[in-house]
């Protein structure tokens, strides 16, 4: 839950830990570069999602930043060169490697959103640029008094290109909000993040946060790890559907996980009005 220590082997842009049981702490490592995203970081956070979203001990995950802020966004000078003198013989080759680019890029947050396990994202400090696009993958955002948040693209002469514009919409609800912030790259501080519906909760500061994010977390844990599961992958499912499609896709979904003995665990324990935390469900 601290800053304590450095980079998790192999990683070197990311600490991983278990502060508690079934609960995985991802927190981006790079303190002294404002936790900027080099090119380390793109391949880095796609290895590490895999990796728990197969981890039969992980059933929540909580994403932090090291040092004074959340991130600054990407590291420009580390980045520069593949971004602004992409290879290729002529216009068309260079296109396509650019776009191959791209989509490895949007790979790095789209794998938050696939991963079955929810992912609570604690903010503190600025959230800037590729910040905003990774938090807009991730199922639940806290942050403290002190956070802001900044779609910073058209400054940087580009429009955001690996989340930020697709999902900022589904998550905050006004599209004329979203036009302001993207189209003027200005600071959202955390009483408009709260109002907006970009985080749920903001705490006094970092400590605060924490701690209310591991209790969160460790309420997810507690549940059955069949319905925590199947109830985020039908959240995002119905988020991009319609109704009935969404109906249908979670009708064939329960079809064979309402056989699960977890409902039956979980019905028991209601009736004897315990606490899920009392509830011993297998590992999935």
């Amino acid at each position: 839950m601290s800053d304590q220590g450095g980079p998790t082997p192999p990683f070197s842009t990311l600490s991983v830990t278990r502060p508690a049981s079934m609960v995985t702490q991802v927190e981006l490592h790079r303190p002294e570069k404002r936790n900027a995203m080099n090119k380390a970081f793109w391949s880095e956070m796609v290895d590490c999602f895999s990796q728990i979203a197969e981890d039969p001990e992980c059933r929540v995950v909580v994403v932090t930043g090291a040092g004074r802020v959340f991130t600054s966004g990407i590291d420009l000078m580390d980045m520069a060169g593949s971004i602004l003198q992409p290879a290729g013989d002529d216009a068309a080759r260079t296109s396509w490697n650019l776009r191959r680019l791209v989509k490895k890029y949007q790979e790095t947050f789209s794998v938050i959103e696939k991963c079955p396990k929810p992912v609570v994202v604690a903010v503190h400090g600025a959230c800037v640029g590729a910040g905003v696009d990774l938090i807009t993958a991730c199922d639940i955002r806290l942050c403290t008094q002190d956070a802001w948040f900044q779609v910073k693209e058209v400054d940087i002469g580009l429009a955001a290109d690996v989340g930020t514009l697709q999902r900022l919409p589904k998550v905050i609800g006004s599209q004329s909000l979203v036009n302001e912030l993207a189209l003027t790259s200005r600071k959202m501080y955390s009483d408009e993040a709260k109002s907006s519906g970009l985080v749920s909760r903001v705490f006094p500061d970092k400590e605060t946060m924490m701690s209310g994010a591991m209790e969160l977390a460790g309420e997810i844990a507690s549940r059955s790890p069949v319905a925590v599961q199947g109830t985020k992958i039908n959240l995002i499912y119905s988020r991009d559907h319609s109704v009935a499609e969404g109906l249908e896709y979670v009708a064939t979904w329960n079809m064979s996980m309402l056989q699960t003995q977890d409902v039956v665990k979980s019905a028991q324990a209601s009736m004897e009005k315990k606490s899920p935390k009392e509830v011993p469900f297998s590992k999935l």
